[in-house]
């Protein structure tokens, strides 16, 4: 026979289910190694439920519903852990690919840090600061051949001679208190 439950004893006789754990406790009902009644002894000590059929159908549709319920969510859990292996492989593929731009960026440091052979460092040159500060001094332009050198034009503005000097600045008071000059 069927094992219910106290809540669906409970619900089956429109019970509490209070009444239903006193009549365990009292030894008037039993229950089985699982927990659960036995609907010939449900019968035996509460008589017949009076919506027999419609209850009885209830529970076995609230099982097959439970049953779907249960298969929906083990298809979840499925669909879940597809997803999360796919997050895995694409978090070793962008580990991988981070690696090896890594390894790039490790490459290049090693070649902007290897040293140049024609090149001197800042320790190697001579204090000229004679370059820096006499504008007579110009540095050597070396002609590889290969461009035409570059004239540079002379950038200073001639002063036409036809200008006349401008007059000596006056301030406010001046302009009003001395001859115009």
């Amino acid at each position: 026979m069927k094992a219910l439950s106290v809540i669906e004893l409970a619900n089956l006789y429109g019970m509490n289910r209070q009444s239903i754990y006193k009549r365990i406790n009292k030894g008037d009902l039993s229950k089985n190694s699982d927990g659960k009644i036995d609907f010939s002894e449900a019968i035996r000590v509460f008589g017949e439920p009076s919506h027999k059929n419609n209850n009885v159908t209830t529970l076995q549709s609230n099982s097959i519903q439970k049953e779907t319920e249960v298969d929906m969510l083990k298809q979840q859990v499925d669909i879940l852990k597809k997803h999360l292996e796919l997050a895995h492989e694409r978090e070793v593929f962008q580990r991988e690919q981070l690696a090896t731009k890594d390894n790039q960026i490790e490459a290049i440091q090693r070649l902007l840090e290897a040293p140049k052979t024609n090149m001197t460092t800042f320790t190697d040159q001579k204090s000229n600061q004679d370059i820096a500060t006499d504008p007579r001094l110009k540095p050597e332009q070396s002609y590889d051949g290969l461009t035409t050198p570059v004239q540079k034009e002379n950038k200073c503005i001639p002063v036409p001679e036809h200008v006349e000097p401008e007059p000596a600045k006056r301030g406010f008071l001046s302009r009003f208190f001395l001859p115009n000059g």
